[in-house]
C-alpha cells in the first residue's frame, strides 16, 4: 500500500536496470532496457513521480526539453502552500502528504521548517496564502506594530521552505539510486511525437506550462514569475506580502548563503527573459519590507512559468493504444503538491500495467 510514508529514501541497495549504464553527473545517458514508464517532464513533478514509480519497482526513463535545474521549478521560493491552484478536493489531501515528506526529508533535501510573516495591505480577515483547509488556528495574528510599512494585517506562521537547487539535485540523485534513468533533453512537439519515441507502455505527462501546446491544453495558463537571487545578509524569516491585486506580490525567501526575492505574476506572459525594471521593482520592495537587504550583492535573475488551470489534471487516457497518465497544472503549487500527485500517479499507473 502506498501512503507518505513510503516516501522516505530507501535504506536497502538500490535496483539497477539490465545493460549497460553511464553516468554523467548523476544523468545516465546509455542504457539497453526498455522502461516500464516514461515520464515526460525533469521538474519537481516529473522527479518526484518517477522517484515514486522506481522505488515502487518499475524500470523509469525521464526526459524532457530541459535538464531539471533549468526548468521552471528551480525558480519557486518555494514556501509549501496551495498558491494559484484551481479549486479541487484532492488538493488538500495531496498537500497535506507533501508537507509531512517535506518536514521528514529535512536539510540533506534542501527543506527546512520556516517561522515566517504573511501580510496584507487592504483589510482581510483570514491570511490570503492560507493553504486550502488549513487550520487557521496555526496562523497568529501579528501585531501593528510588527508589520512592514503599508501593511495593515498580518500573521505569522510555519511552513516547509524548501531550496528548489538544492531539493532538484537532491531529486535526480534519488532517482539515479533507485535505478532510473534522466536522459539527455529532447523536445517533443507534441504529445504523439513523445508517445511514438518510446516502447514504454505507459508514459506519464509532467509537461508543466509546457502541456498548453505540447498536449495540447489551451486550458493550461502560462503565469510568469521573475526572481533575483541576492546574498543573505543574515536573514531566517520568510516574508509574503499581499496588495489590493490578487498579482501584487512581494516575497522573500532565506535559503542558507541567499535569499529568492519576488515577485511578479503575469497571466499569459511566456517570455522567460529577465527584465530589468521589474528585477530593480522587486528588489525595492523587497528592501522597504526588509532594510538589512539594502545593498545586498545580486546574484542571478531567474523566470519560470507557473502552469495554471482551473483544476489540476491527474487523470489516465489511452493515446495511440498507449496509455497516458497526466500530471500537470499545478499553478504555483507544484513544490507543495508534488509528493502527494506522485502517488496518486504510481497507482494510476500500476493499475494501468496491471
Amino acid at each position: 500500500m502506498l501512503d507518505e510514508t513510503s516516501l522516505a529514501p530507501p535504506a536497502s541497495a538500490p535496483r539497477t536496470l539490465a545493460g549497460s549504464d553511464v553516468y554523467v553527473f548523476g544523468v545516465r545517458t546509455d542504457s539497453t532496457s526498455r522502461p516500464d514508464v516514461f515520464v515526460l517532464g525533469a521538474g519537481v513533478c516529473g522527479l518526484t513521480s518517477a522517484i515514486c514509480l522506481a522505488e515502487a519497482g518499475l524500470t523509469v526513463a525521464v526526459q524532457a526539453a530541459e535538464p531539471p535545474l533549468d526548468t521552471t521549478s528551480v525558480v519557486a521560493g518555494a514556501l509549501w502552500g496551495t498558491h494559484l491552484v484551481g479549486a479541487d478536493e484532492r488538493v488538500p489531501g495531496w498537500a497535506a502528504q507533501t508537507r509531512a515528506v517535506l518536514t521528514e526529508l529535512g536539510h540533506p533535501a534542501g527543506a527546512r521548517v520556516a517561522a515566517g510573516l504573511m501580510a496584507v495591505k487592504v483589510p482581510h480577515d483570514t491570511p490570503p496564502e492560507a493553504a486550502e483547509g488549513a487550520d487557521l488556528s496555526e496562523f497568529e495574528p501579528c501585531p501593528p506594530a510588527g508589520l512592514p510599512p503599508g501593511y495593515v494585517s498580518g500573521w505569522r506562521v510555519t511552513a516547509p521552505l524548501v531550496s528548489m537547487p538544492v531539493f532538484l539535485g537532491y531529486l535526480r540523485d534519488r532517482l539515479a539510486a533507485a535505478g532510473g534513468q534522466v536522459l539527455a533533453p529532447r523536445a517533443f512537439a507534441t504529445l504523439t511525437e513523445a508517445v511514438q519515441h518510446t516502447d514504454a507502455p505507459v508514459l506519464v505527462n509532467c509537461p508543466g506550462a509546457g502541456a498548453r501546446t505540447l498536449v495540447p491544453d489551451p486550458s493550461v495558463t502560462p503565469v510568469r514569475g521573475q526572481v533575483v537571487i541576492v546574498d543573505n545578509p543574515g536573514l531566517d524569516d520568510f516574508f509574503v506580502g499581499n496588495g489590493a491585486d490578487p498579482d501584487d506580490l512581494t516575497y522573500l525567501f532565506p535559503h542558507g548563503d541567499t535569499v529568492v526575492l519576488g515577485g511578479t505574476q503575469e497571466h499569459g506572459n511566456e517570455s522567460r527573459e529577465p527584465d530589468p525594471a521589474t528585477a530593480a521593482r522587486i528588489i525595492a520592495a523587497c528592501t522597504a519590507v526588509e532594510p538589512r537587504l539594502a545593498g545586498a550583492t545580486v546574484r542571478r535573475h531567474r523566470v519560470g512559468l507557473r502552469p495554471a488551470r482551473p483544476q489540476v489534471r491527474l487523470e489516465t487516457e489511452t493515446l495511440d493504444g498507449r496509455r497516458v497518465v497526466h500530471n500537470y497544472g499545478h499553478g504555483g503549487a507544484g513544490v507543495s503538491l508534488s509528493w502527494g500527485c506522485a502517488l496518486d500517479v504510481t497507482k494510476q499507473v500500476q493499475a494501468a500495467l496491471s
